[in-house]
């Protein structure tokens, strides 16, 4: 396995810092820093992240931290297009003490880079954040590169500033998702409160104080299911009990589990499982 040295990219001692752009047209192998840590921003395109055991999809948006000793490598990457940061861990130690006992710091700078398989999600930033941080991004690599009097205060500085940013970005982050939990346990209490009767998505949603595009898409990123889904599932499932327990005309099961179009049911019943109500309950009861 590969071992990166800081001093490969600078030999300022005084100031351990480097700052670039990057990317990988081909798998970049495992590779692990002796002596520093790196902050990576993905900038364009998208790559499998290989850390330690864990295989990640990264693209467009995400940006993560790297802790020294820690192997990872890059795969298949696509017009994979990154910002790299390199730093010791020392110069975070300045940052004030209102940042340290921020829960988006620590999650993003500390929790996350040393507990990494308990901690999947990157911090994932919209096309309107990611497009500042590209231009802040862009005025540390030409201050670095240009190097006036006082740059070295001016890019410690500015990686506090950019620190500190995404640490507010991670919080946003956290709150929406923790946000979004609670859309979603009103949502799934409200389906199986009333998937029986003829509710729609906009019902679902109205419940649910969310917007039924924004209710389609969250259900789908926790669940990969839409609501819509779910609801007949949970009729398939019960016009399955009423065919194994009861004798029931297929019409009548079909009312009783919430469709209102036996045609409809049988077409939908037989597209998840494969035969037909009447087949079903005669597979069950040999």
């Amino acid at each position: 396995m590969k071992k990166v040295r800081l001093r490969w990219f600078t030999d300022d001692k005084e100031f351990p810092f480097f700052i670039q752009y990057g990317g990988h047209t081909e798998d970049f192998p495992l590779h692990y820093h002796t002596d520093f840590s790196e902050l990576v921003i993905v900038l364009n395109g998208h790559a499998t992240h290989i850390v330690n055991d864990e295989i990640s999809f990264i693209k467009k948006g995400h940006a993560f931290v790297i802790n020294g000793e820690t192997a990872h490598a890059y795969l298949d990457p696509c017009d994979f297009r990154i910002c790299n940061i390199m730093y010791q861990p020392e110069m975070l130690q300045h940052i004030g003490a209102d940042l340290i006992s921020f829960n988006g710091y620590h999650e993003l700078f500390v929790l996350e880079p040393l507990y990494r398989n308990k901690t999947k999600n990157h911090l994932y930033m919209s096309l309107t954040d990611l497009e500042y941080i590209e231009a802040f991004i862009d005025g540390m690599i030409n201050e670095y590169q240009i190097r006036q009097p006082g740059y070295k205060t001016m890019l410690t500085s500015k990686f506090t500033e950019l620190v500190t940013y995404l640490s507010r970005q991670r919080e946003s982050t956290r709150k929406s998702t923790q946000e979004h939990i609670r859309h979603l346990a009103t949502a799934l209490s409200y389906i199986e409160d009333h998937y029986l009767d003829q509710i729609s998505l906009e019902d679902i949603a109205l419940y649910s104080n969310i917007s039924p595009r924004h209710l389609n898409r969250i259900f789908k990123s926790h669940y990969q299911t839409s609501p819509i889904a779910y609801l007949q599932r949970l009729r398939l499932e019960r016009a399955c009990n009423l065919l194994r327990l009861t004798q029931l005309p297929i019409t009548q099961v079909s009312y009783q589990s919430g469709f209102n179009d036996s045609n409809y049911f049988t077409r939908r019943f037989r597209s998840t499982y494969g035969i037909s109500p009447k087949q079903f309950r005669q597979r069950e009861l040999t």
